[in-house]
Parts: C-alpha cells; sequence; structure tokens
C-alpha cells in the first residue's frame, strides 16, 4: 500500500487494516490505528507507521480511544518465514525480556548487528524498541486489570527498573502509571482477587468462525491438560500452561454470532479470556501462546477474497467466512501428541504429567516435557521425537526455520509426510501447508492450509 491508498483506510475508518499499519497526527502528537472513530486529520499531518514502536520511537503517544496499541497482530508474521518474520513472532513470545537481543539473535542464527539492522530496516524500530512497546502493553494490561502493586507490575511486565517503568509508561500514554490506573479504574472492573485471574480481551480482525475452532478444540483436548465445557455457541476452553516463569491456567470463551448466521459467526471484535498465573512475568508469553492457538492475527479478508475466488471454494467460504485454522499453545506438546495418538496422550499425562499444585476443576496436570518423556519411554517415533525436542535437533518455537523443521521432522524414523505437514500448520503456524501429494492450485496461494481446512469442514476432503 502507498501512503494514498493508507490514508484512504484511515478516512473510511478501516477496521481491516488495524495493526496493519499506524498512522500518527503531527498537530497532536498521537497515534492512531486505521479504523480510529475521531476526527480524520488532514492529509499533511499524517505520518504512517509499520508498527506501533515505530511511531512510539517517533514520539508520538499512543490514543485514548482507539488503543492501537491493543489491535490484532499483522498477518504478514504469519505468512513470512524470513529473519524479520521470525523475529517478531519470537519477540512476540518475549524472547528479548528473556534473553536480550542476544538471544533473539543466536535463536535466529545472525548476529546481533544484523538482526537489529533488518528490522529498523523494515518496521522503523529494533527488537528493544519492538519489546518495549510490547512491556508497555502489558503493563497498561495489568494496571487496568489488577491490583497488583505498581512496582511489582513494573517487573512482571518485563522492565529492569521501576525507572525505566515509569519513563516508559509516560512517554506511550502520557500519564503516570498511578494516573493511568486511576483514570481506568472508574470504567474498568479490575480483579478483586489473584484468584479471580486476569481478565483479557484478545482482539481478532473481521469476522471470526468460533464453532469450526471450539469443535476442534473439543473433540482433541487431553483429559487433565484441557476442557471445553458449555453449551454450542457459549462453550468455555480451558488449559493449562507450562510457561518460561512458572505455570498458567488459560480460559477462553466463545462468543454468540451476530449478523444473521447463527451462533458460528461475529463480526471483528474480540474472544475474552482469563489467565490465572504463578508468575505475571508470563503475561505476554502466555497471550500470545493463546493468540496463536486461536489464528487471532489472521486476516480473514484477504483469505477469503483469495479463496472466494475459486469456484470450488467460493460456496465454502460464503457458508464460513471467517474460517481460521487453528495452531497450537505449545508446539512441542501438539507434536507429541500427533505422534502419539489421543489414547496414549492421556496415559502420558497421568504416568508423567506434573500436577498443578492447585486443581482447578478438571483441570490437574501439565503435560510432561519432551526431556521427561525422552527419558522415560525412549523406544520408537515417540522416543526419537522426544528425543530431538529435548536436544534441540528440532525446533518448533515461534522463530524457528519452517523448512529446517520440516526436514528435522522428516529424518525421524517412522514419521511420515501427512504428519510433517499438519504439524507445519499447526505447530509451526504454516498458512500456506497442502497435503503431500495434493493435487492443489497455485491460485489458493498463500493461503492452501485454510482451503484445505474449507474443504475438510465440509467433508469433502478426507
Amino acid at each position: 500500500m502507498d501512503e494514498d491508498t493508507r490514508y484512504e483506510a484511515v478516512r473510511s475508518r478501516d477496521a481491516r487494516f488495524d495493526g496493519a499499519f499506524f498512522f500518527a497526527v503531527e498537530t497532536t502528537g498521537i497515534y492512531c490505528r486505521p479504523s480510529c472513530p475521531a476526527v480524520t486529520p488532514k492529509r499533511r499531518n499524517v505520518r504512517f507507521f509499520p508498527t506501533a514502536a515505530a511511531a512510539q520511537g517517533s514520539g508520538f503517544r499512543a490514543c485514548r480511544r482507539c488503543r492501537p496499541d491493543a489491535a490484532p497482530g499483522s498477518a504478514d508474521w504469519n505468512v513470512r518465514a524470513d529473519v524479520v518474520g521470525r523475529a517478531v513472532r519470537l519477540i512476540g513470545d518475549g524472547v528479548v525480556d528473556r534473553e536480550g537481543v542476544t538471544g533473539l539473535a543466536g535463536r535466529l542464527g545472525y548476529s546481533a548487528r544484523q538482526v537489529q539492522r533488518q528490522l529498523t530496516g523494515e518496521l522503523g524500530a529494533g527488537p528493544v524498541a519492538l519489546a518495549r512497546a510490547q512491556r508497555a502493553h502489558t503493563a497498561r494490561v495489568l494496571l487496568q486489570t489488577t491490583d497488583l502493586p505498581i512496582t511489582e507490575i513494573a517487573f512482571a511486565a518485563g522492565f529492569a527498573s521501576v525507572r525505566q517503568f515509569n519513563d516508559t509508561v509516560r512517554t506511550v500514554y502520557a500519564r503516570t502509571p498511578s494516573e493511568l490506573r486511576a483514570a481506568t479504574a472508574r470504567t474498568v472492573r479490575r480483579a478483586a482477587t489473584p484468584t479471580a485471574g486476569i481478565p483479557l480481551r484478545l482482539a481478532h480482525r473481521g469476522p471470526y468462525r468460533s464453532d469450526t475452532v471450539f469443535d476442534l478444540l473439543a473433540a482433541e483436548a487431553v483429559p487433565g491438560v484441557e476442557d471445553v465445557s458449555g453449551l454450542p455457541g457459549r462453550r468455555t476452553y480451558r488449559r493449562t500452561l507450562r510457561l518460561p516463569h512458572g505455570t498458567g491456567i488459560a480460559a477462553v470463551d466463545e462468543r454468540p454470532g451476530t449478523g444473521g448466521t447463527g451462533t458460528a459467526t461475529h463480526p471483528g471484535g474480540w474472544l475474552d479470556a482469563r489467565l490465572h498465573l504463578t508468575d505475571p512475568r508470563d503475561l505476554t508469553t502466555a497471550v500470545q501462546r493463546l493468540r496463536r492457538l486461536f489464528d487471532l492475527d489472521a486476516d480473514p479478508y484477504a483469505v477469503d477474497e483469495r479463496l472466494g475466488a475459486d469456484p470450488r471454494l467460493a460456496p465454502l467460504v460464503a457458508a464460513r467466512p471467517g474460517l481460521r485454522s487453528p495452531g497450537a499453545a505449545d508446539p512441542g506438546e501438539l507434536a507429541i501428541r500427533a505422534v502419539a495418538g489421543p489414547a496414549t496422550a492421556e496415559r502420558l499425562v497421568r504416568r508423567y504429567g506434573k500436577a498443578l499444585d492447585a486443581p482447578c476443576g478438571p483441570l490437574t496436570h501439565l503435560f510432561p516435557e519432551a526431556a521427561v518423556l525422552a527419558g522415560a519411554e525412549p523406544h520408537g517415533t515417540l522416543g526419537a521425537l522426544t528425543a530431538a525436542l529435548a536436544d534441540g535437533t528440532l525446533r518448533l518455537d515461534p522463530g524457528a526455520d519452517r523448512d529446517d523443521a520440516q526436514a528435522a521432522l522428516l529424518a525421524l524414523p517412522g514419521l511420515d509426510a501427512p504428519t510433517a505437514a499438519v504439524l507445519r500448520t499447526r505447530a509451526l503456524g504454516d498458512p500456506d501447508v497442502a497435503p503431500p501429494g495434493a493435487d492443489v492450485p497455485d491460485s489458493w496461494r498463500p493461503w492452501r492450509s485454510y482451503a484445505v481446512l474449507h474443504l475438510r469442514t465440509a467433508g469433502e476432503w478426507e
């Protein structure tokens, strides 16, 4: 998109581009998402940025009306497999906060200087600035939704010091942390107790076909680790999470639909969620893992436009607008479950899963770690898979090279190409995967994963 096209999107308040780019107004010093309801600024006063971090780095603060820092992430990072796409996914997972820029670069196989140069050149912000913008958003969520002391929030959001935290919040939101909390206390009801969890709204763009996602999660749920309860249209998905600093329990609600399409689809908005964390420093990582699981950063407009032009897929797309391709909250766990099968996965949880200190209803365990399974059951394809995951021969994290990961999967004894394709789609979040040997047209690219899901959902593909 050129800048004139971007301005037309801003003038029409087109929510399809929320998260794809941001605009700032030089006369006010504020940056917004394209759908901001404020009066459209004059073209000569507008600047465009590829990321919120770039806008913040140029001295603009976040709009209080449209909250651009809470916009869905750009769908580009789901599609792209280059170093910039991989880096953005890793930063979203909190790698810079935990391992620094050096750790990020090491995971990507580049020098820190190369990563800095590529991110700055394309996104207008380096890894530190991107992580800083993410920390600011996490801090705002914690200030608005919890009663944690402000000092604890500073470190939970990933800041190295309280001073750094205060300076960043003032820069991004033009308010001190105390003022930001006080301003939202009138409109946002914070969790009364730690046991209530952190309430969240997981934003998405465009229509969201929730019934297909929740049907799949219900069918795959492993007892003790996952649970789906409630009636269709109003179900709640719960699962345990192993996180870098502790453990967590996530709950995500299915939203009833609107617009005459029953309970399956609703227009752009959010999914309500709650997170119970043993360590609030894991908030950013937990949110990103839920976003990948529910495919919340997808661009359904682009997907449906491309696939809807195909005569075979057109009626399926019309029947299920906003169909999503679910990912994985824990890619390694998904790989183990895909190889082991449901019955064996349930047995592994009972025998080797770590019991929660405080069980939550049917959720009692974390899925066992790959290293534990590699030592306990080292034989066969499952043993080879867990050993590769444990020693790093196979990487399935958000920054993994998809081609390298697929090659490592196919090198495992007994792991076939269809299973590798499923893992590339789900564990690695690749939106453009076709089943091995399938005759699919190039016109479905780069959304072949969605095309296959449409056919399978309609019962036209085994």
